[in-house]
């Protein structure tokens, strides 16, 4: 196994649901060299319309597809409440860093997901 900073890379979302799409991100940073902090938006009860699914039920999507890599501590999984914005002040230690998927990952819809 490739050895993995010691710091994570945060990753916040719904995860409404946890697709394909989210796994080629998660599955990028950690082959960067970074371990992933998957946070979780606790936002069903807040809005459900667009937010089916509790906390509860994303975790369980998360471990059922990504069990190894909680195992092998690569990713962790905390719940966070609902984000309208991420904000740092000065150079405080960290990047912000966007992944840009490759066509077939971009075409992924959560939307479409919970539609079908």
């Amino acid at each position: 196994m490739k050895k993995l900073s010691k710091r994570y890379a945060l990753y916040i979302g719904r995860f409404q649901p946890f697709h394909r799409g989210h796994i080629w991100c998660i599955k990028k940073i950690i082959n960067e060299g970074n371990n992933v902090c998957i946070a979780v938006m606790d936002i069903h009860n807040l809005e459900p319309k667009n937010n089916p699914y509790t906390f509860e039920e994303v975790y369980k999507m998360i471990t059922d597809l990504m069990s190894e890599e909680l195992k092998t501590g690569e990713i962790i999984i905390t719940k966070i409440p609902a984000i309208n914005s991420v904000n740092y002040g000065r150079d405080v230690g960290y990047k912000l860093i966007e992944h840009k998927p490759p066509e077939d990952i971009k075409k992924i819809s959560a939307t479409k997901i919970r539609n079908s």
